[in-house]
This record gives structure tokens, sequence and C-alpha cells, in this order.
């Protein structure tokens, strides 16, 4: 079961980083617009405060956080109390999944990279937003770690590992994003979008559902 204490304790100060890093905040949403469909039925899992759903056009939030999840409703989300590695819905219920910076905080990514797959429709996309491990800001986070109040128990995963995982999951990969060229505390400006991966903190992967 994920840590929530954070989370619940903390989720003013969640909203807040939004607020203070503006230009990265809005650099990420432009890197996963290109690649999250604007029909269809669709879900965020981990959809914390509904940051990224709402702006994105993705009507369902699933969150183990009960105070993160007032805040998506009140974005307009429909929200379900629940974890990652357990979705409460049924087989096929949906045409898109969208998981942002969610990857790091579930207690096993295989599990959940599972349930993502079964709640998909045959051929459904999945879109995913990390921050690379190997990159300058995810090898910041990981040095600051023990500092940051949400990413203490947190578990960084490279590009090359998320890869592995969403193949062994059963996906094919068809596309990949990348933004935040600079180390957080220099991003003022909104980044555009890179093709690829490796070069940048922020990684974009869409994915497909295979069958």
């Amino acid at each position: 079961m994920p840590s929530v204490a954070p989370f619940e304790a903390h989720h003013q100060r969640y909203e807040a980083w939004f607020e203070k890093h503006e230009a990265a905040y809005i650099s990420e949403l432009l890197a996963l617009r290109p690649f999250v469909p604007w029909q269809g039925r669709g879900i965020e899992i981990g959809v914390g405060s509904g940051r990224f759903a709402a702006p994105l056009g993705v009507q369902v939030g699933v969150d183990p956080s009960p105070a993160m999840l007032v805040h998506a409703a009140l974005r307009g989300i429909e929200v379900v109390e629940g974890v990652a590695e357990n979705l409460p819905f049924a087989d096929g219920s949906f045409d898109h999944a969208l998981v942002v910076t969610t990857l790091c905080f579930v207690d096993s990514p295989e599990k959940m990279l599972v349930e993502v797959l079964r709640v998909l429709k045959p051929g459904g996309r999945l879109v995913m937003g990390f921050i690379d491990r190997e990159s300058a800001m995810g090898q910041e986070y990981l040095a600051h770690q023990t500092e940051n109040v949400f990413y203490r128990e947190a578990t960084f995963y490279s590009a090359d590992e998320v890869a592995r995982l969403l193949l062994a999951a059963g996906f094919s990969i068809d596309d990949w994003g990348q933004t935040l060229a600079h180390p957080l505390r220099e991003t003022r400006e909104i980044e555009p979008v890179q093709p690829g991966r490796g070069q940048c903190a922020f990684v974009v992967v869409a994915a497909a559902r295979l069958g």
C-alpha cells in the first residue's frame, strides 16, 4: 500500500508547487498534450489534485489520497479512491490511460501495468510521464530525496527501465517525448516538447495495449 500520509498532510503544499513552478508545469502539460487522445473515455491513475487530468480532458481519476481527490473533484474529475495495483474498474473500461509522476510512488510498477492493461480496451493507449532518474534533475532529486516530504519513499526509474517494464507487461511503445532540459531552479520559461528521450528530465512515453 503506497504511503498517502504526505499527500494527506501536505496537499496544500503539493498544490503550491504548481504555482511556484508554473513554467515547468506548463512545459510538462505541453509535452503530454500531443500523446493524450481527445476522444474516448480516459482515466488518470494517481490523479492527485487533477492538475493533469483536467486540462488534458481525462474524465476519471483514481488515487489513494482522499484529500487530493477533493481537489480533483473540484476540477471536474470523476474521482474514485483506489490504488494503481488494484484498480476498481471492470476489464476494458477505458480507451486511454494517463500516468504522470505516479510510477515512482507505486509499490509495484509491474502490477500497476498489468492493471492498466486490464482496464484498457484492446488497442487502448497508455501515456506515461515521469522524471528520468538518469537526468540532471533526477539525480538532484535523488541527492536530496530525504529532504523532500513527498519523495522520501519514492523509487525513480530511467527511461530504459520504463521501456522494459512496458514491454514486459505486454505494451507496444509508439513514441517518446521530453522536456525540462534545465534544473528546476533555472526553469523560468516554458520549454517546448522535444522528440525522443535522454536529453531532458521529464519524459513522456506513449504505448498501446496489444490485442
